[in-house]
């Protein structure tokens, strides 16, 4: 009996003992929550933190990397091959992809002598002007270029644009020779653009044109073109000089008397279906991608044919008559280097070698995507840019990458920039010896062509995802749009920028902050309004605030903190639950915080002092955490209110919650 009644005592003992053991090992599991406190990283030399932010922000791709470590001769070498990335991958150049390139470069070359002399006359130019950019700049990218698909010639939208600004400068008729000069003058201004944002490393710059804005901008400037290609398509002799889709259908509508040419119009219509159709076509089926590429120059032959041995010219019919014969003329000394026209020049010049440059870079990532290989932005900018600026030299105006000649180029197989190389040949060869046989081309086939080349320009499918992703993106879209087809290319241009820079200021200055809830069986917080089922702490309020706290916001954040605040007192009030006394701000998003934000963060401390709230922080990052040491915010609120997780906050608020978990 006495040795049961002590085993018994040693068994309560024991007990008691496991007891006490559990509770110590609960107790302990609690305090290792805290283990871990907000890191605070080494102060750091003020000048080395300066440099590495410049190097992140200008040199994030290390464009250095390959010289590290390589002997003087060697550095030269890879200087000289950066400069012309042809000399490094012309060494593992073969017959095949030689034969690529030359089905690619006569390709796109049957496809960009009409164009280039419709473009030409897109911008007020002499047809031969079209012809002389798709020689020489073509040829300047092959060399410094890096991308493999990009086929370098005039476009529509810059045509269009250099057009339109151009002669609100100077008259294209009255005063042919002024209009030439300034526009080389702006093709100049528009190289050194492109090429010093590409030196300075500034090309993240085009990126503040949104891809919305520019989806509308093109689509305006496509039905703007088609719109002015009604009066070769016509046959209008007096047609307004102003892009508006108001002003130009008064043209069109007031002509149809008088002004209109059935000959014209049966030529016009004809080969537009034509050449629509051989879209069709090529569509249909990747292997006959030819068949719209050479459709333009079938469609050239056959009607200047027809024209000839009708003589329609005689019936009213507008052809082109005369395309000057011969490679480019030197233009050194047309450019304006002083005077008032170089200022003129310069504004041009900037705004057409951005909107160049922008859609140059966007073709050269899509093809470079698709074949898996990388360009250098910096790279293409300096390479664009220095064609541009030799082009000007040449009597070329401002090239820049063809979307639809870089996807024939594409798809009939180019390997390498050589295709650029024998397009520009074979334009060589047409200014020598072909010219005098595009006399008796009509207008008419000129505008079909652009029309058709346009039309691609509108990409619809682009505009419903953009309206299903971000409505204001489309107000940015449809803005652009609207901007370019109701008033001028150069507005809409510049409702396109504006409006992409107040969606900007917008997400700057008014950043989201979501309440947070904890997801049942689990130490995780989230936004209650993506995840229901996530519940409120009672008592504790938790706030994240998605965005850095800078001078443009600070007052927001902390005013919108304290409407949370106010609209969950009012609802616990109704509910009958108990008061907030704890506001949690989850800081993990909050990548940086200036002294605007800091002293926010002071009042809204204060504020909540005053309502008997604590303040409390969560997950601070390096760079929060360290200026909120230097400014002595931490003393203020304490270290022990800033916490590694909104869990361990929650925790120390709440005691009893971490029995329930």
């Amino acid at each position: 009996m006495a040795s049961q009644a002590h085993s018994n005592v040693e068994e309560g003992e024991t007990k008691e003992m496991d007891i006490r053991s559990l509770s110590s090992s609960r107790h302990s599991v609690y305090n290792t929550q805290y283990l871990h406190k907000v890191g605070v990283p080494p102060k750091q030399n003020l000048f080395r933190e300066f440099t590495a932010t410049v190097k992140e922000t200008f040199f994030h791709d290390d464009p250095l990397r390959p010289f590290k470590d390589q002997p003087r001769s060697r550095k030269f070498i890879l200087g000289v091959q950066a400069i012309f990335p042809i000399l490094e991958w012309a060494r593992g150049y073969s017959w095949r992809k030689f034969r690529g390139d030359l089905i690619a470069g006569l390709t796109i070359a049957s496809l960009c002598i009409p164009q280039d002399i419709g473009y030409a006359k897109l911008a007020n130019l002499d047809p031969q002007y079209g012809l002389y950019s798709s020689l020489v700049p073509p040829l300047i990218y092959a060399f410094m270029g890096s991308s493999r698909d990009i086929a370098i010639g005039p476009v529509a939208v810059v045509s269009l644009l250099l057009g339109t600004m151009l002669s609100s400068e100077i008259d294209p008729i009255k005063n042919k020779a002024e209009y030439r000069r300034l526009a080389f003058t702006a093709t100049f201004f528009a190289g050194i653009t492109q090429a010093t944002l590409g030196f300075l490393r500034l090309g993240f710059l085009i990126d503040f044109l949104s891809h919305a804005a520019i989806v509308g901008f093109m689509a305006g400037a496509a039905v703007t073109i088609a719109l002015q290609q009604l009066k070769g398509l016509l046959g209008i002799k007096d047609f307004t000089k102003k892009s508006d889709i108001i002003s130009v259908m008064n043209s069109v509508w007031g002509n149809v008397h008088h002004g209109w040419n059935w000959q014209t119009i049966l030529i016009g219509v004809s080969f537009l279906s034509f050449l629509l159709f051989a879209k069709y076509i090529g569509k249909t089926s990747r292997k006959l991608f030819w068949v719209p590429a050479i459709a333009p120059l079938i469609s050239v032959i056959l009607s200047t044919f027809f024209v000839y041995i009708t003589h329609a010219e005689k019936k009213g019919v507008q052809i082109v008559k005369h395309i000057e014969k011969g490679i480019n003329p030197s233009s050194v000394d047309q450019i304006y280097f002083s005077g008032d026209y170089l200022l003129k020049g310069l504004r041009i010049g900037v705004v057409a070698g951005m909107i160049a440059l922008t859609e140059a870079v966007a073709i050269g990532r899509t093809f470079a995507s698709m074949k898996d290989y990388q360009i250098n932005g910096n790279k293409e900018m300096v390479a664009l840019g220095a064609m541009n600026v030799v082009g000007s030299m040449t009597s070329c105006y401002v090239a820049t990458g063809s979307f639809s000649r870089s996807a024939v180029n594409y798809m009939a197989g180019c390997e390498t920039a050589v295709s650029n190389i024998i397009m520009s040949c074979v334009v060589f060869l047409t200014l020598e010896f072909i010219t005098p046989l595009f006399k008796y081309t009509p207008n008419a086939i000129l505008a079909s062509i652009i029309i058709s080349a346009v039309i691609g320009l509108i990409d619809v499918p682009a505009a419903i995802l953009i309206w299903k992703i971000d409505k204001f993106d489309f107000v940015a879209c449809l803005g652009a749009f609207l901007g370019v087809v109701f008033s001028s290319v150069e507005i809409g241009l510049l409702i396109a920028v504006t409006i992409s820079f107040a969606k900007i200021l917008l997400q700057v200055t008014r950043p989201r902050t979501a309440i947070l809830g904890k997801l049942p069986r689990t130490t995780v917080y989230r936004n209650i309004q993506q995840y229901p089922e996530a519940a409120k702490v009672p008592g504790v309020l938790i706030v994240r605030v998605d965005s850095a706290i800078y001078f443009s916001n600070s007052n927001y954040v902390k005013e919108r903190i304290l409407r949370w605040l106010m609209d969950e007192e009012e609802l616990v009030k109704a509910a009958c639950q108990p008061t907030i006394q704890f506001l949690i701000v989850e800081m993990s998003p909050v990548t940086d915080i200036d002294t605007s934000g800091i002293h926010a963060l002071e009042e809204l401390h204060r504020s909540l002092g005053k309502k008997g709230v604590q303040l409390i922080l969560a997950n601070p990052g390096p760079t929060v955490i360290d200026k909120l040491h230097a400014s002595d915010f931490a003393n203020l609120i304490g270290e022990d209110k800033i916490f590694l997780t909104v869990s361990d906050a929650v925790s120390s608020c709440s005691p009893k919650l971490v029995e329930e978990v």
